[in-house]
């Protein structure tokens, strides 16, 4: 890659004394910058970790089990940045040019696990206003791929001196052509920061030049895809149409349930993809499933109490597990717990209606809606122990 076309970033450093901890702000799922304007004020800050597992007890071949561990909790991910970006005082393998970052919740669970009390009060002083701004900020993904910088500036050289001390983010919005050197300098010219403080500008123009750097990415990878079929190369050729199809939908307003589930389906059956204990993709749809359960929530207890007031006078006369379940729990809660269960479409009759108190059982407890009197059983007897 020409020198021209390869992007050097310097990350922005907190410095907490014998601790400094770079950063970035994610913005989307595929863009991210080094500073942050008042009109992205969505953009999450992320903790690199190689900085937060730094003179700590975790050996340095360990790190990448510990960061996996962090991810499954959504307190970590890997970033896999675009090929033309290379980072200034980190060796980062150019073949998959990744890295691993945290956010703030992680960064504060890693410091009480594995950082002295000293060193804990500092991060508590300084994120604490960071922690409280991201306290209802979802989960991260297990990985990102970020290809676009939101950063722009004239000069990779006008910094503000002090914000270097900062643990918050940066007060101006540098725009630029290749990269944001921010807090990497003492002596840069911090009297032209003001005049060029493109946060000021309109969110369109913002927008607009962000559109720009989009579009580009994504022509160039459309080009490599009509390279690499130019070659005869027929590999997932069905599953390549789909997702084709299903961009196309997305342009154009149109998407659908139907062709999302049809898309994913297609993804999820491409390959093998590995043992389920070990699985990144199993733990992340999971963890997406787990969520969208977990905000039906209200609907579900609104359901049952409908049903418990509907039916108080035939309390000990309740109707069968098959017909309480398809009554008040979600079709898919069901499906999912079906198949894991192994009661397919293909199991007898007899084998599912034999399973199916069972299974009501489980979504009692994981809904936090007991309805049967087993369910109120079990549930003290598990209480008092």
């Amino acid at each position: 890659m020409s020198s021209s076309s390869t992007i050097h970033l310097t990350l922005p450093q907190w410095d907490g004394g014998s601790r400094k901890v770079r950063f970035i702000h994610l913005v989307n799922l595929t863009c991210f910058s080094l500073t942050e304007c008042p009109n992205q004020s969505s953009a999450v800050p992320l903790y690199l970790g190689a900085d937060l597992f730094s003179n700590t007890d975790i050996r340095t071949e360990n790190h990448p089990r510990h960061h996996a561990k962090f991810a499954k909790k959504g307190l970590a991910t890997k970033i896999h940045f675009s090929s033309a970006f290379r980072f200034h005082g980190l060796k980062v393998p150019t073949v998959n040019n990744s890295l691993w970052f945290y956010s703030i919740e992680g960064l504060f669970r890693v410091a009480f696990e594995m950082y002295s009390k000293q060193e804990q009060l500092a991060v508590l002083e300084n994120f604490q206003d960071v922690w409280k701004m991201q306290i209802n900020a979802s989960p991260l993904k297990t990985s990102y791929s970020l290809s676009v910088q939101l950063d722009f500036t004239p000069s990779s050289n006008m910094h503000d001196a002090q914000s270097k001390k900062e643990m918050s983010l940066p007060q101006h919005c540098h725009v630029g052509q290749e990269s944001v050197d921010a807090y990497d300098s003492d002596t840069g010219d911090t009297s032209a920061s003001a005049d060029h403080d493109y946060c000021t500008h309109s969110k369109l123009t913002l927008h607009t030049e962000q559109c720009s750097q989009v579009v580009s990415t994504v022509r160039q990878k459309l080009q490599e895809l009509d390279d690499k079929l130019s070659q005869s190369r027929t590999d997932y050729l069905e599953t390549i149409l789909l997702l084709l199809e299903t961009v196309n939908q997305c342009m154009n307003g149109n998407l659908e349930e139907r062709d999302v589930k049809e898309t994913v389906l297609a993804l999820l059956q491409a390959k093998d993809w590995g043992c389920v204990y070990s699985s990144s993709l199993l733990s992340c749809i999971g963890r997406w499933l787990g969520q969208q359960f977990h905000a039906a929530n209200n609907s579900i207890s609104h359901k049952v109490e409908g049903f418990k007031v509907h039916h108080i006078e035939r309390i000990s006369d309740l109707p069968p597990a098959e017909e309480l379940t398809t009554e008040l729990f979600p079709e898919a809660m069901q499906t999912l717990l079906l198949h894991w269960m192994g009661l397919s479409e293909e199991s007898t009759l007899e084998k599912r209606h034999s399973e199916y108190p069972i299974l009501l059982l489980i979504l009692e407890f994981a809904n936090h809606n007991l309805i049967t009197g087993v369910a109120h059983v079990l549930y003290s007897s598990l209480i008092c122990k």
